[in-house]
């Protein structure tokens, strides 16, 4: 997913939800109104996350044109034509969004729906929004989320971090340690006097004002819900997994560095991140024709996978699924996109329940000219399956890895 228009959106709505603020016009933006906010917020981010600015926070604002045709340029280099056209292949092969979907149109429809700012790691800036109302309750909550992201890049690459590619699971685990941190932190900045890591109660109330803020933005709510949770994981889970993080002391200070989680399942399960509970490396060989993109779909990714299959109304993902690596890789022939994908499970019981359910589904699904496989096979060492929608004349189901 991509990071800048992911981030902009995302933290819009976590601020409706968090506070189920009105949004406003007036009092305007301006550079000084921006930066007296910044002042009196930066001491109290400094305080809620406990580590010191090194350097005072950069910000700027911006109309919503320039910062649209930024973001746009952005867009490009994140998610260029060939890895754009790649994602939507892989989404719409494994049936979870439409042939049709125009994913890039989607995306800067998301974006111009509802943002009020965001920080770039690239330039080390806090954008900030021309008009938008800079007392409201909802700007301050998403000025103090990016001003922690500020704090975070004085002691982190972040840019680095957000820019790997070919394991799209680790990035979102990345992202919702650090989008988790700001999130809880921007809480409490909010919310001074309550106690956000052990009070469950006020994060159920979170979780619902969500779902409202969810419905109420019409384009994000008509957005297929691979797309949806691919967005609201980090902040949400993210949350959730800090909390943890931050109760149990578990990495003996601030959730950075080699402390970051390195897989979905490590987020949604923080006992598989105490357990040390690492992805297993899946290797995908070529099958003779041209390799195209590859990445990895992760605890979370399959989760969603499997709630879009089962037709369920919501994503389960309190007991683990058994997960302990894959790896895709989507080839481009003449005939259509065919997608070969590798699971590694950690034993044979999650292999068959996958098989029995999501793999019977899949291989039920209907594409014209089109085969779907699922084989049971070892995958990395470990009980695994193998996927394979493809295109019935395809050359590839000669040489399958």
């Amino acid at each position: 997913m991509v990071h800048h228009l992911h981030r902009a959106v995302a933290a819009a709505l976590l601020g409706a939800a968090a506070l189920a603020a009105c949004r406003g016009e007036a009092p305007g933006a301006s550079g000084d109104a921006v930066g007296r906010l910044v002042d009196s917020l930066s001491p109290v981010v400094e305080q809620t996350v406990g580590v010191p600015f090194k350097a005072p926070p950069r910000y700027a604002v911006r109309s919503r044109a320039q910062v649209a045709a930024y973001l746009a340029t952005k867009l490009d280099e994140e998610l260029p034509p060939q890895r754009l056209t790649a994602m939507h292949d892989v989404y719409r092969l494994l049936g979870q969004v439409p042939d049709s979907l125009d994913i890039r149109g989607l995306l800067t429809a998301l974006y111009e729906e509802q943002v009020a700012g965001f920080f770039d790691p690239d330039s080390g800036t806090l954008f900030v929004y021309e008009g938008s109302d800079v007392k409201s309750a909802q700007f301050k909550f998403v000025l103090a989320h990016e001003l922690v992201h500020a704090l975070q890049y004085d002691y982190l690459a972040l840019d680095s971090i957000m820019h790997q590619r070919r394991d799209s699971d680790r990035l979102a685990a990345a992202q919702a340690m650090l989008e988790g941190q700001a999130t809880l932190a921007s809480m409490t900045m909010m919310a001074p006097g309550q106690d956000l890591l052990s009070d469950d109660a006020i994060w159920e109330t979170f979780r619902e004002q969500l779902r409202t803020a969810r419905g109420s933005m019409q384009v994000f709510a008509e957005t297929p819900r691979v797309l949806q949770e691919g967005l609201i994981f980090p902040y949400l889970e993210g949350a959730e997994f800090v909390r943890w993080y931050e109760r149990n002391d578990a990495g003996g200070g601030q959730p950075y560095g080699a402390a970051i989680p390195v897989s979905t399942e490590q987020v949604l399960h923080p006992q598989r991140y105490a357990a040390h509970d690492m992805p297993v490396e899946v290797p995908l060989d070529t099958v003779g024709a041209a390799p195209g993109e590859s990445d990895v779909m992760g605890e979370m990714g399959i989760a969603t996978l499997s709630a879009d299959l089962a037709g369920a109304e919501v994503v389960s993902t309190t007991i683990p699924i058994g997960w302990a690596g894959d790896r895709y890789r989507l080839y481009q022939s003449e005939e259509g996109p065919a997608l070969v994908w590798l699971i590694a499970w950690d034993d044979q019981r999650a292999a068959d329940r996958f098989m029995a359910g999501s793999g019977a589904r899949l291989r039920a699904l209907p594409r014209a000219g089109y085969r779907t496989t699922v084989d049971a096979m070892d995958v990395a060492g470990h009980p695994g399956t193998r996927v394979v929608i493809a295109p019935v004349a395809w050359a590839g189901w000669n040489s399958l890895p």
